[in-house]
């Protein structure tokens, strides 16, 4: 019975978007998340620093950790345990334990628009996710990835482009740099 009502929700896709809006409402007050868009969609928010900006229809996976200064573009996707951290305690102190040597001031960490980072991946702090890329599982990014690039691995490297051609970077830029439109979501997977 729940599942067929979930099957009507997401066929009908304005209510299941309206659902998900007012779902994430609550969560935005009780977890201080202001700076984040209504379309913002999060299943946990607990460990999100309040100052997270989160731009229309970006999404972050279950148990993510997102540490302060940390900015997420449109359309972008975060799996489960993502971890953006780091930069958050002096190494370069003589003489003085790192727990006593303070921290260096945080750096703004920007995963621009339609980026996917997969599950279990470690962004450190202070780099920028270029626009389109991809991030593979497991992968912890220590420098920034050119826009339109797929990377993994530890620490991340170039594996390929994610699109073919130019002319394809251009149509698809094109389309990130119209205003953020609701599409059709992706149906759930399959569980038997």
């Amino acid at each position: 019975m729940i599942q067929r009502i979930k099957n009507i929700v997401r066929s009908r896709s304005w209510l299941h978007i309206a659902i998900r809006v007012n779902r994430m409402r609550l969560k935005r007050l009780r977890y201080g998340l202001k700076n984040v868009h209504p379309t913002f969609y999060t299943s946990d928010a607990r460990n999100l620093s309040h100052d997270l900006i989160a731009h229309e229809y970006s999404f972050v996976g279950q148990e993510c950790i997102i540490g302060p200064k940390v900015e997420l573009g449109p359309y972008v996707m975060l799996g489960p345990r993502v971890m953006i951290v780091g930069d958050d305690h002096r190494i370069d102190e003589p003489g003085v334990p790192m727990i006593f040597a303070g921290r260096p001031p945080n750096r703004k960490t920007v995963v621009e628009a339609d980026v996917w980072i997969g599950a279990g991946s470690i962004i450190m702090a202070g780099v920028t996710i270029g626009r389109g890329s991809i991030v593979a599982t497991g992968a912890v990014v220590t420098k920034d990835i050119p826009p339109y690039e797929i990377h993994g691995g530890v620490p991340a490297k170039k594996i390929r482009d994610r699109l073919a051609t130019q002319d394809a970077k251009q149509i698809h830029g094109e389309m990130l740099n119209r205003p953020p439109e609701l599409h059709r979501f992706c149906d759930p997977l399959e569980t038997q």
